[in-house]
Formats: C-alpha cells, sequence, structure tokens
C-alpha cells in the first residue's frame, strides 16, 4: 500500500493515479476534478482506504469534458452528451448531430466600427435609446472597447433604407415584429423536422442511427431556406399587388373628386362659377 502512495502505478485494470496525477495529465486543478465529480460528471475513483484511485477511463473522460468546453457547452450540456455516451450512443456521431443542427445559418462579415460611424451612416439618427434597442434585437454587439459589432449585410440595408427617408425607430420597430415573425416560420420548420425526422412517430426516443440523422438535417437546410425565400417572395408578390391596386384606387379617387368639384374647387355644376 505504501509503495504506491504519491505514483501512478498499473494494476491489472491498466494504469491508475491520485487525484493530484489525474488533474495533471488532464491539464486541468484538483478543485476543478472535484466539482466535476460533485457535478456528477466523472464516476468516483476505485477505493483502497482512504486513497481514490483514477483508471484511464477517467482521464479519457477528463480530456473528453475538456474538448466539450473547449467547443462551447455548458457543464450541463457536457453532462448530457457524456449520459448519452454512457447510454450507448457514439460521442463523435453525437457531436456530428449538432454540428447539423446549430451550424450557424447567416455567413454574413461583421463590420467593426465607431458608434459616431455608424451614426453618421445612419443620417446622425443613432441615438443612444435606439443603440440600446438595437443591440437588445441582436443586430449590434458592443464590445468591452465601446467598438460596434455589425452585421456588413444589415448595416448596408440599414442605412439604404434611412437613405430612402425611413427613419430608424420605423426600422427598428418593423425589425422587431420581422423577428417575431420568422421565429414562427422557423418553429413551424423545426417543429416539422422533430416531430417527423428526430422522433419517432407516436412519440418516444431519439432514433440511434445519429449519424444517418445528422445527414439528413444536412441535406434538409437548404430546403428550408428555399421553402422560407419561395414563400417569401410569394407573400411579396401579394402584398405588392394589393397595395398597387391600393394606390390606383386612391388615384382614381382622388381624380373623380377634382372632375366633381371636391372640396375647394369651382367648376361643379351648381357651384359658384356655375350660378354666375
Amino acid at each position: 500500500m505504501l509503495a504506491r502512495v504519491g505514483a501512478a502505478h498499473d494494476s491489472p485494470a491498466g494504469r491508475e493515479y491520485r487525484i493530484g496525477e489525474l488533474a495533471r495529465e488532464a491539464g486541468i486543478t484538483v478543485r476543478t476534478l472535484r466539482y466535476y465529480q460533485e457535478r456528477k460528471l466523472l464516476p468516483p475513483p476505485r477505493r483502497e482506504g482512504r486513497i481514490g484511485w483514477y483508471s484511464e477511463a477517467h482521464l479519457a473522460r477528463l480530456r473528453v469534458i475538456g474538448q466539450l468546453l473547449d467547443r462551447g457547452h455548458t457543464l450541463g450540456g457536457a453532462a448530457e452528451l457524456l449520459s448519452a455516451w454512457a447510454g450507448g450512443y457514439d460521442l463523435a456521431e453525437l457531436l456530428g448531430f449538432e454540428r447539423a443542427m446549430t451550424a450557424p445559418w447567416s455567413d454574413a462579415a461583421t463590420e467593426q466600427l465607431t458608434v459616431a460611424d455608424a451614426a453618421a451612416l445612419l443620417g446622425g439618427e443613432l441615438t443612444p435609446e435606439l443603440l440600446d434597442e438595437a443591440v437588445r434585437l441582436g443586430y449590434i454587439e458592443v464590445d468591452s472597447s465601446g467598438t460596434l459589432n455589425v452585421s456588413k449585410r444589415l448595416l448596408d440595408t440599414t442605412a439604404a433604407l434611412v437613405r430612402e427617408g425611413i427613419a430608424l425607430p420605423a426600422i427598428l420597430a418593423a425589425g422587431r415584429e420581422l423577428q417575431a415573425g420568422l421565429d414562427a416560420m422557423a418553429s413551424l420548420f423545426v417543429d416539422l423536422v422533430v416531430s417527423h425526422v428526430v422522433a419517432r412517430p407516436g412519440g418516444g426516443s431519439p432514433p440511434r442511427e445519429v449519424a444517418r440523422l445528422a445527414e439528413t438535417i444536412r441535406r434538409l437546410r437548404p430546403v428550408a431556406r428555399a421553402v422560407i425565400d419561395e414563400e417569401f417572395a410569394r407573400a411579396m408578390d401579394r402584398r405588392a399587388q394589393d397595395t398597387y391596386s391600393e394606390f390606383l384606387r386612391l388615384l382614381t379617387a382622388q381624380d373623380r373628386g377634382r372632375d366633381s368639384g371636391a372640396p375647394g374647387g369651382t367648376d361643379a355644376p351648381g357651384g359658384r362659377a356655375g350660378a354666375e
């Protein structure tokens, strides 16, 4: 027993480590390792008296946890993935499915600029209140130095609308409504896929063919974009036609008003000019 204290050793189950040795091998502190154990991310060690011995499996699990955290997972998310892994799912396939589901849909370039530069591009309308609203909507991110990070495409389109005479508050108000509508559309499509592809018909657990599922999701991404683009184009066609028809109706009514001596006219029969 004493010969093994303070050093990793080999056992029938493979090499084993004391807690400090395991932490060094994993590149973390003992305090972090204990915290992982408290959060049930790491199984308890094998005990020999008061000494806990950790196996190569513990080290492999710690390295996986580190990789998941490096990928941006929270500890809770890492725990769920590890639980699925322990349940027989292939971790690499689970991460492939994650990439298929959560890969960014927008590939727009980001532009960095000062508040003064952004205000100049937007006709001087970028007040502190409107800047806060743009941040809440996710259109602008402000880093620790006060620099603005903005989608170049979004900035260009907003500036174009401002140049056409549309007030920035009205643009942001429309953006709020647009986000709500698009969130509903996205939810509709995601629910459709989850109900018929991810979950088994009639409810139940997701299928175990995670790699096949990830490939299906990748195929459906351009389908979703095509559907949304087409439906938006069709909606714009309908709305534009309705608006044009209403515009013509107003023009016609205006012309009839002038011809009939509407308020302010003097040519109508029975009017002052006619009486004379």
